[in-house]
């Protein structure tokens, strides 16, 4: 008997065949980071197994930015049904592709602005580029 519990690799697999049973349209994970007393290491692309099983849109976030992104695009990572996001940075970059575009610096986001209750501070406040960039 497999024990999914102590297994991440098997119990992704087992979600992704399940879920394709189920016709699922789509399955948005997050990469594992591995955090140490010292570092912060980020597993990108440690759910090709599960993206690999599932039938449907795989999307998967976690850490990703510009040139994560572009990686998982030119490596085959992120290819038919596989979409990255970057939804801290789009909380705090609202003009988020034209940066990229343009390889335009970021604004920091400010985790203790998420979920909150203020309906303006932290999803509404960060700048935009100026108009002339």
């Amino acid at each position: 008997m497999r024990n999914h519990q102590t297994n991440p690799e098997a119990l992704g697999l087992y979600m992704s065949h399940t879920l394709n049973k189920f016709g699922i349209l789509y399955c948005h994970v997050v990469e594992p980071q591995t955090v140490t007393f010292r570092d912060k290491t980020e597993n990108l692309h440690s759910l090709l197994p599960m993206r690999d099983a599932f039938k449907g849109t795989f999307i998967v976030a976690g850490g990703y930015g510009r040139e994560d992104g572009n990686t998982a695009v030119s490596n085959g990572y992120a290819e038919s049904g596989c979409v990255w996001v970057a939804g801290r940075l789009f909380l705090s970059n609202p003009d988020l592709p034209r940066r990229f575009e343009i390889d335009a610096p970021l604004n920091k986001y400010n985790r203790d602005t998420f979920y909150i209750s203020d309906p303006v501070v932290g999803y509404t406040d960060y700048p935009f580029l100026p108009s002339d960039v």
